[in-house]
């Protein structure tokens, strides 16, 4: 009986710092592959330098050090795939205690019925209100939602504008292709009381479907008016270029007109690429979160890590969203899913992981919904994208046409 005690205990001591030490898996669900691919690239390097982060400062602290480990699927690009993706995750995956990623909102409604029905928690920027609407209880969402940025954006840009200028904007000239996301951020401005609530004139209303052949048109319209402010939203890298061109070439490019957009797209390195940087000096855009001021040190090693001239909004919440389920896991009793997603909703940090967000503090609802979620303004100014509101996010001081 003694020996067979002693081989016991011996045996115990051996397998329990080799359980100990096994990973944790976390998920990464984004388009590597089709027309989405580079965005899906960027939010791989950004969670890849987190778990290296957390691995590098002694793992998951609560639960003996255990070191995370990023499993990474590829949505392709399409719902079906996508949908695909998150089933293979779940099946192969045994162990994962939670995953972020799918970067399009269609994406995201998909895969989340699958890890909803795994019991796996699901952190996502999309913005899209369908997916903390349906009752789930394993889907988290940092970034504010579209009709939350639609119905704020405009009193913020008319707030801002009165500050830097004196005068509050009384006309507004919109200029937007024809896709979804356009629509939903315009439709509830247009079509609701906002224009009537802030006391504004549309004077520019043109629509164009995408791929633009002449924005002569268009721009000849906005010219003609001249609004106190312009809303701008192509999605496409080539449309993009030739409205500012057309803006530039009639006078009214390169800061002169205040000229507003929406969404990540209009501050990606790529756009800097495709044309001449002083084109888009002076353009802002709203957005759910950025590279903000105190971010600097981690910014810099994110750029070392990836190559990449900046962190955007996407690959910043990804960052993110790994920190919160590190967070998570040092809240939860065990590692697995179910308490991790017990720790998400229970969850009300305003530093650590909650640095990465716009606002300061991470809360959800009951639906999974960020309590404090808030929108930013980035503005282009030589050759990058800055935040520029609210002051206490700043990395640039805003500026705005003095006419």
């Amino acid at each position: 009986m003694k020996r067979l005690a002693a081989f016991l205990l011996i045996t115990f001591c051996w397998m329990t710092p080799a359980l100990q030490a096994q990973p944790i898996k976390v998920g990464l669900v984004v388009p590597l592959s089709g027309p989405w691919a580079r965005q899906g690239q960027v939010m791989r390097a950004a969670a890849e330098l987190a778990v290296e982060q957390i691995n590098a400062g002694g793992g998951i602290i609560a639960h003996g050090g255990r070191p995370l480990e990023l499993v990474v699927y590829d949505t392709g690009d399409s719902v079906e795939r996508a949908k695909n993706a998150a089933q293979r995750m779940v099946a192969q995956e045994e162990g994962l205690v939670g995953a972020t990623g799918s970067y399009l909102s269609s994406f995201t409604l998909a895969v989340t019925e699958v890890t909803e029905r795994a019991q796996i928690p699901m952190l996502t920027l999309s913005y899209s209100d369908l997916i903390t609407s349906r009752g789930y209880d394993y889907v988290f969402q940092t970034s504010a939602t579209g009709a939350y940025q639609s119905e704020n954006a405009l009193p913020i840009l008319l707030d801002i504008a009165e500050q830097a200028s004196g005068k509050r904007p009384e006309t507004i000239g919109i200029v937007m292709d024809n896709t979804a996301a356009s629509v939903a951020f315009v439709s509830p401005i247009v079509e609701g009381f906002a224009l009537v609530d802030n006391n504004l004139e549309l004077v520019v209303n043109e629509v164009f479907t995408p791929p633009l052949v002449n924005a002569t048109p268009l721009i000849q319209r906005v010219r003609s008016r001249r609004p106190d402010l312009l809303l701008l939203l192509p999605t496409a890298i080539s449309d993009t270029k030739l409205l500012l061109e057309k803006m530039n070439e009639f006078g009214l490019g390169r800061g002169r007109l205040p000229t507003i957009s929406n969404g990540a797209a209009m501050g990606s390195p790529d756009l800097a690429a495709n044309m001449p940087p002083q084109l888009l000096e002076g353009v802002m855009s709203i957005v759910a979160n950025w590279s903000t001021s105190g971010q600097e040190a981690m910014i810099q090693e994110y750029m070392s890590f990836s190559g990449e001239p900046w962190m955007t909004q996407n690959p910043l919440c990804a960052f993110g969203h790994i920190w919160l389920l590190k967070e998570a896991l040092e809240l939860a009793e065990t590692p697995d899913s179910v308490a991790v997603n017990t720790a998400l909703h229970s969850m009300d940090i305003t530093a650590g992981a909650s640095d990465y967000f716009a606002g300061e503090r991470v809360r959800f609802d009951e639906t999974g919904k960020r309590i404090d979620a808030e929108i930013l303004v980035i503005q282009w100014q030589g050759g990058k994208p800055y935040t520029v509101y609210p002051d206490r996010d700043a990395m640039s001081d805003l500026v705005w046409p003095l006419r």
